[in-house]
């Protein structure tokens, strides 16, 4: 790691020159009044992070924001270290709070490194993030041409040439316009310090390679390069913003909870069913499928026979039909599956909420107008989970459970999730939707004590 500092100077005279003020306007422009702004910074404590939150910094005083930084050690190379304590050095000089956070990087079968660094990184950024913070991060001018050259050349659409959004939720980009040699200068003016960190000369990354070598030929010949390809990145965000409209029209009606019906979108053009489909998708937070596989959905999914149940998966999702409604969901891993067939001991009278180790929860609440009698259920009760087998972990199950599970609400490939409420070995309710007719409370006994069983789940919430 080389510590650099940039030669004192007048400040910048060019219109156009990077300040304080010129983050105020940016920040104003994207998310309002920048007075009491919390503002977070992603800091790696490279040229652009120490310029981004060195004019974060000078914004206290004068609208009175809240600042702090962090810096994600991904422990990828022998001075991630340094590059850490670097970090928190440079933003105790500017009296703003650092905190460090560890993210060890693994990529997975098939991913690079930099893509899964990236995506580690924004997760423990997000999952850091305060009420009310906005998140910071200083890509520039020649990051956003770097963005859509790579997907460019990845062969991306519309949504990738957009390259990286100025604003997305609480992600703000406020230096997208601003060119590097700005940022420098800006550092140069103040003789402030910032560091550089060894994997940039890395040219094994793609990025690294683009940058190093690809990006000063075509500056030779187009000068003005960053500027014409931040303005393409620009017209395609527009283009993409006018996509997902369109698709959400579309798809007005055709929502059926986290499902989608198929009828409505089989009424769509071949590319209008893509579009929508990615639309969707990006709704339900899962990675776009490539385009062989999102043709294969568009297409024979769609047109298969209304008792099949296919399935496309890709390594962000899995999209599954059943009926006349699809199902995007995250692939499910083996110790997942296996960690939800483990039965769960439940006193619900001194516990009435129990956490269920697939996720979400289940809960008996008392109500005069509830479906089930308490008194009928013993104190301790016990929640299993039916296997991909049938078997419910050495349970009965039966005709009983099996015609509850396919008159319940869920899909096939859902029903493993399901809990299962036993009293010994005799069942008692199935999900919050069927019950034994001896747990039922009769209809207008308003002397018996009732109570209703609700089910959270971990993806969509409470159950209706």
């Amino acid at each position: 790691m080389t510590r650099r500092t940039a030669p004192a100077s007048g400040a910048p005279g060019s219109r156009s020159a990077f300040s304080a003020l010129f983050l105020a306007r940016r920040l104003r422009e994207l998310a309002g009044p920048v007075r009491g702004m919390r503002l977070c910074v992603a800091f790696s404590g490279g040229l652009d992070s120490t310029a981004l939150l060195c004019a974060c910094a000078a914004l206290r005083a004068r609208y009175r924001c809240h600042v702090r930084a962090i810096h994600i050690n991904h422990h990828l190379q022998p001075a991630a270290g340094s590059m850490a304590r670097s970090a928190r050095r440079a933003a105790r000089s500017l009296k703003v709070p650092c905190r460090v956070i560890n993210a060890p990087v693994r990529a997975g079968r098939g991913e690079s490194v930099e893509a899964a660094a990236r995506t580690h990184r924004y997760d423990a950024l997000r999952r850091d993030l305060q009420s009310g913070e906005w998140l910071l991060l200083a890509h520039h001018q020649e990051d956003q041409a770097e963005s859509l050259l790579l997907q460019l050349l990845r062969g991306a659409g519309i949504a990738g040439l957009a390259a990286m959004p100025a604003r997305s939720g609480v992600t703000l980009r406020p230096l997208l316009h601003v060119p590097r040699a700005r940022l420098f200068d800006y550092l140069r003016a103040r003789r402030t310090q910032w560091s550089e960190d060894p994997s940039n000369a890395d040219e094994r990354f793609d990025r690294n390679f683009l940058r190093r070598r690809i990006l000063p030929l075509l500056r030779e010949r187009w000068p003005g390069l960053e500027a014409a390809v931040s303005r393409t990145a620009g017209l395609a965000a527009e283009a993409q913003e006018l996509l997902m409209l369109r698709a959400a029209s579309q798809l007005a009606g055709a929502q059926d909870g986290v499902a989608l019906s198929v009828s409505v979108i089989r009424r769509l053009s071949d590319a209008d069913r893509r579009n929508a489909l990615r639309y969707w998708l990006g709704l339900r937070g899962l990675g776009m499928p490539d385009a062989r596989r999102l043709r294969e959905i568009a297409g024979p999914m769609l047109e298969a026979r209304h008792d099949a149940l296919p399935q496309v998966r890709w390594p962000g999702g899995v999209l599954r039909r059943h009926g006349d409604l699809l199902y995007a969901t995250r692939p499910e891993t083996g110790s997942e599956a296996g960690r939800a067939s483990k039965p769960v001991s439940w006193n619900w009278r001194r516990a009435p909420r129990v956490e269920l180790p697939g996720g979400g929860s289940l809960e008996l609440i008392e109500d005069p107008n509830g479906e089930l009698r308490s008194a009928s259920l013993p104190a301790r009760l016990t929640v299993a989970f039916r296997r991909a087998d049938g078997s419910v972990a050495g349970l009965p199950g039966g005709r009983t459970l099996k015609r509850a599970l396919q008159e319940g609400p869920l899909p096939p490939w859902e029903r493993a999730r399901v809990p299962l409420i036993y009293a010994g070995r005799r069942l008692l309710a199935v999900g919050d939707w069927w019950r034994a007719p001896e747990c039922s409370a009769a209809h207008g006994a308003r002397t018996v004590k009732r109570c209703r069983l609700r089910w959270r789940t971990g993806e969509s919430g409470v159950r209706i």
